[in-house]
């Protein structure tokens, strides 16, 4: 009798280890539990740490609650100024709640997906290159709000939203780098223009205040032929002012000759005589009468008399043109 009630002593302390074992659970600190028992939902969250349930009657689903990194694969769009670009981003989400993320979608990280690549694809329809390229902070905040609103039923928060990347064609790369080098060089010309401009003027100013002391230009010079001696060079450069050869030009025409007088200066072309006579001669006989001179005869010779003139007429058009040979 005795070793009967030790065998099923033995026994029932084997059943209860066996189902002790099959009722606990452990959940890590990362994750949440869910019961259902009986198919039916269990309001109360299993925290962290050994838990027991019903085996045959509960099941425990573990959801992880850390933040889920996940890649949105790169879409293929036509954004709103007709430009073709391919774009990808990375979302960043938690479970924010176990139980929606287990009863009200099947797999919420699919849904997630599913999710963020329209988005994308939305985000790209409606933005331009621009905004792509440049301003991306905006179109992430917007990409953001059109994947939480969906997924906050599914017991899911939308920690973040980055576009990683936006390729373009290889003609639009050409197109880009042509207009920045484009505006590169304009900047460069107007900046060349500008330093242009404030060199003459200073330039200008320093004339005027050499202009009111003429060894101020002298002193120059000798500074720039100093700069230049400097260097080991076999020839020496000496500029020669163009105000002083125009003075020695004055000098020179304005000099006295030996016998006092000065030079006249040249006459302008205007001023010059003419080698035409200015009077025909018929007027010279009373020209010469109101000087008092003698009048002068010219010598008389026989002229030869003219071959007489014919006419050839040369038609060279509807009209006729004469011609005179001698």
């Amino acid at each position: 009798m005795v070793q009967e009630l030790v065998t099923a002593g033995a026994v029932v302390l084997s059943c209860g280890a066996v189902y002790a074992m099959a009722a606990a659970r452990v959940i890590k600190q990362y994750e949440r539990g869910v019961v259902l028992r009986l198919g039916r939902l269990r309001s109360a969250i299993r925290p962290p740490g050994f838990t027991m349930i019903a085996p045959g009657f509960d099941r425990l689903r573990k959801v992880n609650m850390q933040i889920v990194t996940m890649p949105v694969p790169a879409q293929e769009g036509i954004t709103r100024d007709n430009v073709t670009v391919r774009v990808d981003a990375v979302v960043y989400f938690k479970v924010v709640d176990p139980a929606d993320a287990i009863i009200q979608v099947e797999d919420y990280r699919f849904a997630v997906s599913q999710m963020a690549q329209t988005s994308l694809r939305s985000i790209i329809g409606k933005s331009d290159l621009d905004d792509l390229l440049s301003n991306r902070e905006k179109l992430n905040q917007g990409l953001e709000l059109m994947i939480d609103s969906p997924a906050v039923g599914w017991g899911v928060h939308i920690d973040r939203v980055e576009i990683k990347d936006v390729s373009l064609p290889e003609t639009m790369k050409r197109s880009m780098a042509r207009q920045a080098e484009a505006d590169r060089e304009r900047r460069a010309r107007v900046i060349n223009a500008d330093a242009e401009l404030q060199a003459s003027k200073k330039l200008a100013e320093a004339a005027a205040q050499m202009a009111e002391t003429p060894s101020a230009l002298q002193l120059r010079l000798l500074q720039t032929v100093m700069a230049v001696a400097a260097e080991k060079n076999s020839t020496l450069v000496l500029p020669i002012p163009v105000e002083l050869l125009r003075f020695l030009e004055r000098g020179q025409q304005e000099a006295p000759h030996p016998d006092g007088t000065r030079a006249a200066p040249e006459p302008r072309p205007a001023d010059r005589p003419t080698d035409r006579p200015t009077d025909r001669p018929a007027d010279r006989p009373a020209a010469a009468a109101s000087a008092g001179m003698p009048e002068l005869v010219e010598p008389t010779e026989p002229r030869a008399e003219p071959r007489p003139r014919r006419e050839v007429r040369t038609e060279t058009s509807p009209e006729t043109v004469t011609r005179r040979r001698s």
